[in-house]
């Protein structure tokens, strides 16, 4: 029977490719790793790692089994926190993954008010583009996670949060302010600016072009969302965001797409995951907040 410990130490290795960078992350001596790892190769009878000069690689058999131990050593931890809980012992810890653009915007009154109710509570807010989200959350390293859902991976359950509307953003100076709505092909004859690959505002605009069979002028890429006001606003180009970026002093106009863009905003956990008390607490307390937002 395989023990977990030494699984952990085979998966520091493998992301590292290092048995010294290993040690280090692992706050322990690199002889005792490496004789692990001997001896996790003579437990399964198999080569896990090519040994070459000072550089390390998978096998074949080592890749097989990286794979099946990060899914063993995700079960084991979320088992030790469920009876760490059943024992009155938990950390209270939540880690959400929250897209830039809805973290600036939308979410902040809704994390402090969490907070406020739940001060015992670690929140762990990790901020990034919604593709990386949804792997990051397949794979553990967070537990529940804010999506903008075209096609929701099967491995996750969602909970509508917000449908919001993609608004085509420009200067009080620019032509478009004229329109009631923007034709997509008059868009695409803009230089645009946009946030990187990967986050839910590029995939959406990235989509669109491709629809049209257009390739898209992209003039600015950046996720700083006061950089792409600012830029927008001094009239080097035009961009999309959603409405509740938009404030008041900020000198830009909005206006829908003649065939509006909306974004169901949901938020995930994984299918087969365990949900600590503290992620329940967190998950029910965003629905609720949302519904009361969206009653006012």
């Amino acid at each position: 029977m395989i023990e977990i410990k030494p699984l952990r130490y085979f998966i520091a290795v493998a992301n590292a490719l290092s048995f010294t960078r290993a040690a280090e992350q692992l706050h322990i001596a690199q002889p005792a790793i490496s004789m692990s790892i001997k001896k996790l190769e003579q437990e399964l009878q198999v080569q896990l790692f090519h040994r070459h000069d000072r550089k390390i690689s998978l096998t074949d058999e080592g890749q097989v089994l990286y794979e099946h131990a990060k899914r063993l050593i995700q079960q084991a931890d979320e088992t030790e926190l469920a009876m760490q809980e059943l024992s009155g012992l938990s950390r209270g810890e939540v880690r959400v993954g929250i897209p830039s653009m809805l973290g600036s915007y939308y979410f902040p009154p809704i994390l402090m008010a969490f907070r406020h109710r739940y001060p015992n509570l670690t929140l762990q807010v990790i901020e990034g583009g919604t593709w990386k989200l949804q792997q990051m959350l397949e794979s553990g390293e967070i537990d529940l996670s804010v999506i903008v859902a075209e096609t929701p991976s099967e491995q996750l359950e969602t909970r509508a949060l917000l449908k919001e509307q993609m608004l085509v953003t420009v200067s009080k100076e620019h032509p478009f302010v004229a329109l009631d709505s923007i034709p997509v092909e008059l868009f695409f004859n803009e230089e645009l600016v946009m946030f990187k690959e990967g986050y839910f505002h590029r995939r959406v605009i990235d989509r669109l072009a491709q629809q049209q069979g257009i390739k898209p002028n992209f003039g600015f890429e950046t996720n700083l969302i006061p950089l792409i006001k600012s830029i927008v606003k001094q009239g080097f180009g035009i961009s999309t965001l959603l409405g509740m970026v938009i404030e008041e002093d900020d000198g830009l106009v909005t206006r829908p797409f003649a065939d509006p863009v909306w974004l169901d905003i949901n938020i995930a956990w994984r299918k087969d995951g365990y949900l600590s008390k503290a992620n329940e607490a967190f998950l029910q307390f965003v629905i609720k907040e949302t519904e009361r937002n969206q009653s006012k």
